[in-house]
C-alpha cells in the first residue's frame, strides 16, 4: 500500500468533498426542475415550442372569446400581438371577465391551452406583475402614474 504525505492526504480529502458537493447541487438542481413552472405570455408560447410540461401563461381575457356552453370553459388570451385559446374546466374565480388580466397553469400542446388553474386579479387597480410587464414591453399598458 502506498503511504501518502499529509500535504497530499488533505489534498485528496479536499477533492472527495468537492466531487460528494458538486454531486449534492447537481442533484438538487435536477430535482428542483421537475418543480419549477415558468411563466409565458402568448407571444413567447407563439414562439417556442414546449414539451407539454406545466407552465404559466397570463393576457388580457379576449372581448367576445367566452364560451361557457359547454362543461369546459373555452376562452382565448392576449397580449395585443398574440394570442392563445385555453380549455378549463372548473369553477372560474368571481372576478373572471372579458378584458381582464388572468393567469392560467396548465399545459399547451402547441394548439390549446389546457389550463388546470385559473387567477384573476382582486381589485380593480391590480394587474398581475408579469402580465403587466408583458404587456409594458410591447407598449400596451402604462401604469396610473406614468
Amino acid at each position: 500500500m502506498a503511504k501518502f504525505s499529509p500535504k497530499a492526504r488533505r489534498g485528496i480529502g479536499i477533492g472527495i468533498i468537492g466531487a460528494i458537493l458538486g454531486l449534492a447541487v447537481m442533484l438538487t438542481l435536477t430535482a428542483l426542475e421537475d418543480t419549477v413552472v415558468y411563466f409565458y405570455d402568448p407571444s413567447a408560447l407563439a414562439e417556442k415550442p414546449l414539451d407539454n410540461r406545466l407552465i404559466r401563461v397570463g393576457g388580457l381575457v379576449v372581448e367576445g372569446s367566452v364560451d361557457k356552453s359547454e362543461s369546459t370553459i373555452k376562452f382565448s388570451l392576449s397580449d395585443g400581438a398574440a394570442r392563445v385559446d385555453v380549455a378549463y374546466s372548473g369553477i372560474l374565480p368571481d372576478l373572471f371577465r372579458e378584458g381582464q388580466g388572468i393567469i392560467a397553469e396548465g399545459r399547451y400542446d402547441g394548439k390549446l391551452f389546457t389550463a388546470e388553474t385559473v387567477l384573476a386579479k382582486h381589485d380593480e387597480n391590480y394587474m398581475p406583475k408579469e402580465i403587466a410587464d408583458s404587456l409594458k414591453d410591447k407598449g400596451l399598458w402604462k401604469d396610473e402614474g406614468e
